[in-house]
């Protein structure tokens, strides 16, 4: 007989498979195929480890990985919001939290607990991790727009000004990286791949 919390474990291993599913409006990197949520993630979580020495405070680098592997397997239920959405909220939702009850709960009660903690904390953004791992959200689709062309800024005729407020929450984790992002946007400007608003 197998312990009850390796059953349950293998239970959600199974469920966030689902994650793999859910597509993402930002598209590969000089690619029209379409991310989905499972590799956004992977690649966040390489970003936290290759990039972490640029965090404005020190990390703990192993919650940072865990953070943003975590933090879209809600996702699951309450589907993926654009961030330049104008119908619907990008906040936290009453959604995202009961998909992170349902999902996270599915784990033994102490890892539940803990994976429920580390998603809300992401969300929150107010601890150096959050505020570090909520930088690599932001700076991931960003590098890929700048690859495709202006990808989803061009596809869904978002300014500058708007783009420039989303990601401008990325100098919160690391300035240096924001100085780095601000260029990108001033230089997808002169290329004419992001317009100003008039």
């Amino acid at each position: 007989m197998f312990p009850e919390n390796l059953l349950k474990q293998i239970q959600f291993i199974k469920e966030i498979d689902q994650i793999k599913y859910i597509q993402r409006r930002t598209k590969l990197f000089n690619s029209d195929r379409p991310e989905n949520d499972a590799e956004h993630s992977w690649h966040l979580a390489m970003m936290a480890v290759v990039l972490s020495e640029y965090s404005n405070e020190p990390v703990d680098v192993l919650k940072v990985v865990k953070m943003v592997l975590i933090h879209d397997i809600v996702e699951i239920d309450a589907g993926d919001t654009f961030i330049y959405d104008t119908q619907k909220n990008h906040s936290n939702t009453e959604e995202e939290l009961l998909a992170a009850k349902r999902i996270f709960g599915l784990l033994p009660k102490e890892q539940a607990e803990d994976f429920i903690a580390v998603w809300e904390e992401f969300e929150a953004g107010e601890t150096h991790e959050a505020k570090f791992a909520r930088a690599m959200d932001r700076l991931e689709p960003l590098l890929q727009n700048t690859s495709n062309d202006g990808g989803t800024w061009k596809e869904f005729d978002v300014s500058f000004e708007k783009v420039f407020q989303k990601k401008s929450i990325i100098k919160e984790g690391s300035d240096t990286i924001w100085n780095f992002a601000e260029q990108l946007l001033n230089e997808s400007v002169e290329k004419g791949i992001l317009k100003k608003e008039h």
